[in-house]
């Protein structure tokens, strides 16, 4: 299923950083980036990202170039989420902003929904 409205959206620096890592990695070749929430963290609920085959109701979009995979569950945790990159020595690496989180951690890679 693709969906016209992105379920999250990735920032120009975010997509730029994922063309990267996926030609690097010959083991990637042909994946599309899933983003999904999982229990744990420090919040209850965390985040995740990693390369994967497509699966059965998965919410597509693309941006930027990059398409980007969202199960139907973690997608209303993280509807209209925004994923960014930085590559600054304090504080760089992926960042999700999510309006749906009542608390996030201060690593932020967890929440509260």
């Amino acid at each position: 299923m693709t969906t016209s409205e992105p379920v999250i959206r990735l920032t120009e620096n975010a997509a730029a950083e994922v063309r990267a890592m996926l030609a690097k990695d010959p083991a990637n070749a042909g994946k599309t980036l899933r983003v999904y929430i999982e229990g744990g963290g420090c919040s209850g609920l965390q985040y995740g990202m990693v390369f994967d085959e497509r699966r059965d109701g998965d919410l597509a979009a693309e941006q930027f170039g990059v398409a980007v995979l969202v199960d139907p569950v973690s997608a209303e945790y993280v509807r209209g989420a925004v994923v960014d990159f930085s590559d600054s020595l304090t504080g760089g690496g992926f960042k999700i902003t999510n309006p749906n989180a009542r608390q996030s951690c201060g690593c932020g890679k967890s929440f509260e929904a």
